[in-house]
This record gives C-alpha cells, sequence and structure tokens, in this order.
C-alpha cells in the first residue's frame, strides 16, 4: 500500500536510513510477516523494557547486577529508536504502510518517551525517590512533559503551515543519546562506589535543552505564521 504524501513530508531525516545494514534489517522484517504498526507498538515495549531496568538499578548491589540493570536500560533503549527506524522504512521503502500508519508512527513514540524518562528519573543515586534538580524539580517527569510538548509544537506547526519541524537541540535522538551517556556514567560511578551525578547531569541537560527546543520551535512557527504567503 502507498504512503500519502502528507505522511512522507513529515519523516524525519536519519542518515541511518541510508545504510546497507538498515535496508538489509527492514528487508528481513518486512519477510517475517511483521507489519510497521506492529513494530510501532514493540517500540513501547522496549521503552516498558528500559524503565524496568531503571527502576532496579539504584539498587544492585553486586557487579553483574549494576552491569546487567544499566546496560540493559541502554539497550532497550536502542532498541526502541531501532524500532522507531524500521516501522518507518517498512512503510515507506518496504510499501508495507496503512491508512493508520500515521497514528502508529507518532502516538507510541510519546508513551515511549513517558516510560524512559520518568524511569530514569526514578533510578535513584542509591537514595529512594526521584532525581531532582535542587531538591526541588522531578526531573524525571520535568523531562517527560518537555518531551511530549516538544512533540505536540511540532505538530501544530504542521497543522498550521504543512511543515514539520524537527530542530533542537533536544530532539528525540538527542535526547536518548544524552540519557545513553548519562546512564554509563552512572554506570562507572555505580561500580566505583562514588557518588552517582550521571543520571542527573542527563536529566537536566534534556529538561533544559527540551525547554529551548520548545522555545525555538514555537519562534520560528510565529514567524512563519507573521510572515507566510499573503501576509505584509
Amino acid at each position: 500500500m502507498s504512503v500519502p504524501e502528507e505522511h512522507l513530508a513529515s519523516r524525519r531525516v536519519l542518515k541511518s536510513r541510508d545504510t546497507r545494514w538498515a535496508h538489509a534489517l527492514a528487508g528481513t522484517l518486512a519477510r517475517s510477516g511483521l507489519t510497521p504498526n506492529a513494530i510501532s507498538v514493540l517500540s513501547v515495549v522496549f521503552a516498558g523494557g528500559a524503565m524496568a531496568c531503571f527502576l532496579v538499578a539504584g539498587d544492585q548491589t553486586g557487579t553483574p547486577g549494576i552491569l546487567a540493570a544499566w546496560l540493559g536500560a541502554i539497550v532497550c533503549i536502542q532498541l526502541r529508536l531501532l524500532c522507531n527506524l524500521m516501522d518507518g522504512m517498512m512503510a515507506v521503502e518496504g510499501g508495507k504502510g496503512s491508512p493508520v500508519g500515521a497514528i502508529y508512527n507518532d502516538a507510541p513514540d510519546r508513551v515511549a518517551d513517558v516510560l524512559i524518562l520518568v524511569g530514569a528519573g526514578y533510578s535513584g543515586a542509591g537514595e529512594p525517590g526521584v532525581v531532582k534538580l535542587f531538591e526541588v524539580i522531578p526531573l524525571g517527569w520535568c523531562c517527560a512533559v518537555v518531551a511530549v510538548w516538544t512533540a505536540y509544537i511540532r505538530v501544530l506547526g504542521a497543522s498550521l503551515t504543512g511543515k514539520h519541524d524537527y530542530r533542537g537541540p533536544m530532539a528525540k535522538q538527542h535526547r536518548m543519546a544524552v540519557l545513553c551517556g548519562g546512564v554509563l556514567i552512572e554506570m562507572i560511578q555505580h561500580l566505583a562506589g562514588r557518588e552517582r551525578l550521571g543520571i542527573l547531569i542527563a536529566l537536566t541537560l534534556i529538561f533544559g535543552g527540551g525547554l529551548w527546543t520548545c522555545w525555538r520551535r514555537l519562534a520560528v512557527l510565529a514567524k512563519e505564521l507573521r510572515t507566510g504567503p499573503g501576509k505584509p
């Protein structure tokens, strides 16, 4: 089934989409009988796996448990991103798109972002409760709200101008890269028995960068609406 042009126009530009391994994997998945919509839903399952790893990571005391929990979170995050890549490639390049594909392409992402970021916020740093900024702001929840907000502004802009704005600095792939970096730092600090700041640093960057991303997208949208066709 062909994919509507408006769906093609909304695709994020990804260099990985042009790689040989990505095309080979997309072809294998297409031949397996999986649909793009099923892959989109699977991304939420992996996000839930990342959340589960985060929820137990802070309580681990032995090296195997520490490595399994933190690395498990990273693997699940990367598998979530891989699903995000594969569903689009199967739908467009593989010709397996469906009339409701746009819903599956976007809606599960919002759930996945919340699961991962809230899970990271509850990963602890060795203490019960939520990772906080200045002992006041619950960073996981704040990052989840900002992540959903960035997507909302993008979709709002598309509804008003017909164009999707994926500018950062904290678009989805940037958020996940920063978080994975923070997890690695957290894991090393955990193994060394030192004060753990990796998740705190990552979530602080995601929160601040996410707010900046929202402001940039809103500013660009407002400018386009003021200076659009037929307007002085």
